[in-house]
């Protein structure tokens, strides 16, 4: 994982770009925080960790038949707290 620049996410908080195929135990926690999406497709991935825990997670997916899209999912606590635009830019490529 390549960790990003933390500037204004709060001090426990990292934003990594997560290796592919994302790794069994980050996909369950992604999962719980994008319910029904098909990780298989996904292109690029980020996570928000905070104390070891994914509270945070952005995927690029294609191969739906559809043009590419982005999918976010934070966790409520943590909505609001800069971790949407710190995920949004980890997708950048």
């Amino acid at each position: 994982m390549s960790s990003l620049p933390a500037s204004s996410l709060p001090a426990r908080v990292r934003v990594s770009r997560l290796p592919l195929p994302i790794a069994p135990n980050v996909a369950a926690q992604v999962r719980r925080l994008l319910p029904g999406l098909e990780l298989a497709h996904v292109t690029l991935a980020a996570a928000a960790l905070a104390g070891g825990r994914v509270v945070g997670a952005a995927v690029w997916v294609e191969g739906t038949g559809h043009p590419g899209a982005a999918h976010q999912g934070i966790e409520a606590g943590w909505r609001g707290k800069g971790l949407e635009g710190a995920l949004e830019q980890a997708l950048q490529p």
